[in-house]
């Protein structure tokens, strides 16, 4: 019973991904933490601003804290563009947004070089990346100065030079030489056009407006969508060298729109569905393992979480669990793309219905209430026919203050996936051997299939072994769980699996020995019997071991197939060996303590007798060498002599034979160098003192 969670954790996995696609939840800590993982700059720095802005724009959004040492030496690079004159407009695109996060510079002297510069790039542009890097640093120098008067010099005709690249599709061209549109491009051109609005001194002629407004329409036409309700964009190109995936192109067409949208006085008439769907598309990406891919979710996201377009808003649940045990109330959350608290709703489960059963609805129209304390909607009680099963719930949300109906956008239906969870009722668990021609009952014992308690059955090949029990759901409902399976397991390691089948509440399974002897190699002997049954619906999923089965069957013939090998357990095979115990040989008698001390003696007394025989021969110190250079190797000399004897004594008190030779032929090189000195200056003193 303890296996049981591990072993069927990937059976309620495998279901649940089935409808993972249908649930998405808002930005969550997770996507900080993950933030923090993929954004890590090196010695305090990105390797460009342009990774530098997306890593800032990343946190700015979250709400992360950029630290100090980061921001003094990004804030250095970025003073060094803006006062660069050979930075290009994508640099300094990219140093001015990261100014406007981090505020390294405020003086308007800084600028003023930049300003003509980048308004000579607008008059001369003719790609829309020109456009787009140029208007997107001159709108930028007048959010962060006091500039008031920043403005094109002809807005209008510049307006008509990037509207002249759109398509009757709704898609861009990036410049008149290349003829390819694209969806990418769209959203790049919205966001230049946004720009000259906001830069124009006068207004743009709404003409022109409006044929941006129907171009943006027809673009949304071509959005495509996924069976869970998300919306996209993708790129239709074929011959461009750069193709941008569905999360970028999407991306560029948000930052697009919501930009664009924030210039011009009319709304735009786009449906709340599809933003909504577009919405779902970013949160239902997870958390991408990529830092473009990151930033492009999380700044859209951040786009769509305050536009004038349409504020998607997300239904949630915190959990798709329902336990009838637990009694178990179903909560739903409702919140902005980044979590923030939504406007009071009115949520109502408009129906639910079993996944096997969609025709018939157990619930219709019911309105959840509201708990402002947690905020989340919630219904007490399910009703009493609800039984365990899988089952979809569809949800409607509408926004109470009908002024802001058109502000947000909340669908139509939402439908989500509900696990209702519980202890299913085993009863009836019997095990009998069977005679294999009259089918009568020979041997029955009854089984406890929620205790620990197991049963022993001896059986031949002319018998038959049959289980059978009986399930039901809380209602009494028949219950048919996804795994029912009988195991029997022989003492050689070798395993046979057989599924139980079922009719209505009754699971039954009859093995007939005398047509699996083959199946079963002709091995005699004891076989573990293990049931498995489960399903993630089933609070009691069990998987134990039952009892065991002594099984008598016929010699082999000699063409019968034997087993196949046995895989090798790892953990036998590479795991801790055996302790080795050695026994050693006794140590040998030694002498007594009297005997080895005067052995001692007798070892000393060849020393003494060498001191005794210097002192009768009047050894003295007067032919020591007084000069510095003979001294220094006399002295050394005898300090080698001192040195072997001290050898001796170690070897005696713990060094080893090989290990004294060693030290003791260095030491021999080294005292016949030095004693060959000191003799030869001793030779040649007392031939000088004979010829004198």
């Amino acid at each position: 019973m303890a296996r049981s969670p591990l072993r069927f954790l990937v059976l309620i996995l495998a279901i649940s991904i089935c409808h993972a696609a249908g649930i998405f939840h808002p930005i969550s800590d997770s996507h900080r933490s993950a933030a923090l993982d993929l954004f890590k700059p090196v010695d305090g720095s990105f390797a460009s601003l342009e990774e530098a802005y997306e890593a800032l724009r990343t946190f700015e959004v979250l709400g992360i804290e950029k630290t100090a040492e980061l921001s003094k030496a990004t804030c250095k690079s970025v003073l060094g563009t803006l006062e660069s004159s050979s930075s290009t407009p994508k640099d300094l695109f990219y140093a001015l947004g990261v100014n406007g996060i981090l505020k390294c510079s405020s003086k308007e002297e800084t600028f003023e070089g930049i300003i003509s510069s980048l308004q000579a790039v607008v008059r001369d542009a003719n790609s829309l990346l020109d456009f787009y890097y140029s208007i997107g640093s001159l709108r930028l120098i007048k959010d962060q100065t006091s500039k008031t008067d920043l403005h094109l010099s002809d807005a209008e005709g510049t307006f008509r030079s990037i509207k002249a690249l759109s398509q009757s599709d709704g898609r861009w061209r990036y410049s008149s030489n290349n003829p390819e549109s694209s969806t990418f491009a769209a959203g790049i051109a919205l966001e230049a056009l946004s720009g000259v609005v906001s830069l124009a001194s006068s207004e743009i002629d709404q003409f022109m407006i409006g044929a941006v407004k129907n171009d943006i329409v027809k673009l949304f036409d071509s959005i495509e969508k996924y069976d869970d309700g998300t919306f996209y964009f993708d790129e239709k190109l074929v011959n461009m060298r750069e193709q941008q995936g569905p999360l970028a192109t999407t991306s560029s067409v948000v930052r697009g729109l919501t930009a664009f949208s924030s210039v011009i006085t009319e709304s735009l008439n786009l449906p709340g569905d599809k933003i909504l769907g577009i919405a779902k598309f970013f949160l239902g990406i997870g958390i991408p393992g990529d830092t473009k891919n990151f930033f492009d979710q999380v700044d859209s996201l951040a786009c769509l979480e305050n536009n004038r377009v349409s504020i998607p808003l997300i239904l949630s649940l915190p959990s798709t669990v329902i336990s009838l045990t637990k009694k178990d109330s179903l909560k739903v959350k409702v919140n902005t793309v980044l979590g923030s608290h939504a406007p009071p709703l009115t949520v109502t489960l408009v129906r639910a219905f079993s996944s096997s059963a969609r025709d018939n609805s157990i619930i219709e129209n019911q309105e959840l209430k509201f708990d402002p304390q947690d905020a989340v909607y919630f219904l007490d009680d399910l009703p009493a026919s609800f039984d365990v099963g899988e089952y979809i719930f569809v949800f409607k949300m509408l926004v109470q203050d009908s002024e802001q109906q058109t502000v947000y956008a909340t669908g139509t239906l939402t439908q989500v996936p509900i696990y209702v969870t519980g202890l299913i009722k085993i009863e009836n668990a019997k095990i009998a051997v069977l005679d294999s021609d009259l089918g009568s009952v020979e041997t029955q014992k009854k089984l406890d299939l929620a205790g620990e308690s197991t049963v022993s059955v001896s059986a031949n090949h002319l018998q038959k072994l049959r289980l059978s029990f009986q399930m039901s759901t809380p209602l009494g409902n028949a219950f048919k769980p996804h795994q029912a399976f009988l195991r029997l397991r022989h003492e050689t390691k070798v395993e046979h699996t057989f599924v139980v089948g079922s009719s209505g509440k009754k699971f039954e399974i009859t093995l007939d020995f005398l047509g699996l002897v083959e199946k079963f190699f002709y091995l005699s002997g004891r076989y573990d019997i293990q049931l498995t049954v489960g399903d993630a619906v089933m609070e009691n999923s069990l998987l134990r071991d039952i009892g065991y089965v002594e099984l008598d069957l016929p010699e082999p013939p000699e063409n019968a197939s034997r087993p196949p090998p046995q895989p090798v357990d790892p953990y036998t095979r590479y795991g801790p060996k055996a302790e080795i115990t050695h026994i050693f040989r006794a140590p040998e008698t030694r002498p007594p303590q009297e005997l080895s001390l005067a052995f001692l003696v007798l070892t000393i007394l060849p020393l003494f007798g060498f001191i005794i025989g210097l002192l009768r021969l009047g050894v003295n110190l007067k032919n020591f060498p007084t000069s510095a250079v003979p001294a220094t190797f006399a002295v050394i000399f005898h300090l080698g002599i001192a040195a072997v004897l001290l050898l001796y004594v170690l070897f005696w008190l713990k060094l080893d034979l090989f290990t004294t030779l060693k030290t003791l032929c260095f030491l021999g090189v080294f005292l016949m160098v030095v004693g060959h000195r000191t003799l030869s200056h001793l030779a040649s003193a007392s031939a000088k003192l004979k010829s004198a």
